[in-house]
């Protein structure tokens, strides 16, 4: 068990690890997945697409991370909502999971596709095209279908309770709901993920994060709150 300070430092340190690394990973990814001749260009670029892979694992680390670290600050309010924040944090991480496997699995197609002096294209091009199909299904469903459930269960807790200010809580529950219509629009075909609409929609729960992870480091969680809810979870527990 940390301390209530440290575990505010803690949480504040994940979310933005998890920022760096996620924006990093799609930025190391773009020769494999957004180029066309992405058969070749993998192969070309695998030290890069591999240290994309590595950033995402430390995403994955860092959303299990900032759900873990919170849960004791969160059951004290409702320890349902923590579980289920837990949960489909957990849900999340493996999502992504699922898709930096995919990628990696395409360097490998890429790879001996190269090997093979591009003979037989058109089967590795019908492989290649669905390990991105995969990645970009994952994509769209963790960072942005099930990050606005998450983020809408903390959020939501910390408005409840004033355990960091309100405008910080109210930012993000707009940020989870504007990222899950996000997710909803992107699963239906109307915007791109990776677009104009898609970074505006996304904006917010992007800056309630950066927000939250310098309040908690600077400042931490309400202390006074925090006794309160201790106290009654103890009398609760009686």
């Amino acid at each position: 068990m940390f301390s209530n300070k440290t575990s505010a430092k803690i949480v504040g340190v994940l979310f933005l690890l998890a920022a760096v690394t996620a924006v990093i990973g799609v930025l190391l990814y773009n020769p494999i997945l957004n180029s066309p001749n992405y058969l070749v260009n993998g192969a070309d670029h695998s030290n890069e697409v591999i240290l994309g892979a590595l950033m995402e694992l430390f995403l994955v680390i860092s959303a299990i991370g900032t759900a873990t670290t919170m849960f004791p600050i969160l059951r004290k309010y409702n320890e349902t909502i923590a579980l289920w924040h837990v949960c489909f944090r957990f849900l999340e991480a493996i999502v992504i999971t699922v898709g930096l496997i995919s990628v990696l699995a395409l360097l490998t197609l890429s790879r001996e596709f190269v090997t093979a002096g591009a003979m037989d294209a058109l089967s590795f091009n019908a492989v290649g095209v669905s390990l991105i199909a995969i990645h970009d299904w994952t994509f769209m469903l963790g960072p942005l279908f099930l990050l606005g459930i998450n983020t809408i269960m903390y959020s939501y807790i910390f408005f409840k309770t004033k355990l960091v200010p309100r405008f910080i809580s109210i930012l993000g529950i707009t940020g989870a709901i504007s990222v899950f219509v996000c997710a909803l629009l992107v699963m239906f075909g109307v915007i791109k993920q990776v677009s104009f609409w898609g970074g505006i929609l996304a904006l917010p729960v992007a800056a309630n994060e950066m927000i939250l992870a310098v309040w908690l480091i600077a400042r931490g969680f309400n202390d006074s709150v925090l006794s309160s809810l201790s106290a009654k979870s103890a009398a609760a527990n009686q």
